[in-house]
């Protein structure tokens, strides 16, 4: 499966028009924390393993490298984990290196068939996340759907950010 997905930062009209188009789902506080591979350097890769953490769920994420410049979009693999405790002990015991924590707080939505997260990324602050899953053949026509629905929400296209919130961390605290 591909996550069809486009970032940028969040202001009070595009939360407005939000919450005015798109169905609240629920609040949640996320913590993900990011590995990096013993042999090679998933920065250059442009890879992902992360576990995510919110409320009583852990999941354990492989992303692929990203499939455009123009978004975030990128392969997905998601497992459910029961003890994140040994997870980690596992990682570590494999050589994998734990590179960063990201945590924020975030609202989802639903509108139409696109999910709509309006986060709160503790040191980065406010983005929105517009994304669809969808298989590999329906990527370039997905893609064009998320970045319609981000003009119908006011977000302005060349203000999209294709960078992970671990990318812009790690950026930040340079």
């Amino acid at each position: 499966m591909i996550e069809v997905e486009i970032k940028a930062k969040l202001n009070k009209d595009i939360e407005k028009k939000v919450n005015r188009q798109a169905k609240y789902q629920k609040k949640i506080r996320q913590v993900d924390t990011y590995y990096n591979h013993p042999n090679r350097d998933f920065g250059k890769t442009d890879e992902t393993l992360r576990i995510r953490e919110s409320d009583s769920n852990v999941l354990l994420t492989y992303k692929g490298p990203k499939k455009d410049t123009k978004s975030k979009s990128r392969e997905e693999l998601d497992i459910q984990i029961g003890d994140i405790f040994e997870l980690k002990k596992i990682l570590l015991k494999l050589g994998f290196n734990k590179v960063a924590e990201v945590k924020k707080v975030r609202r989802d939505y639903h509108l139409d068939d696109f999910k709509v997260s309006l986060d709160t990324v503790e040191e980065l602050g406010d983005f929105i996340e517009i994304e669809k899953i969808v298989d590999e053949e329906k990527y370039e026509e997905s893609l064009d759907e998320v970045l319609k629905l981000a003009k119908v929400l006011g977000i302005d296209t060349d203000s999209i950010e294709t960078r992970s919130y671990l990318e812009l961390l790690i950026e930040k605290k340079k």
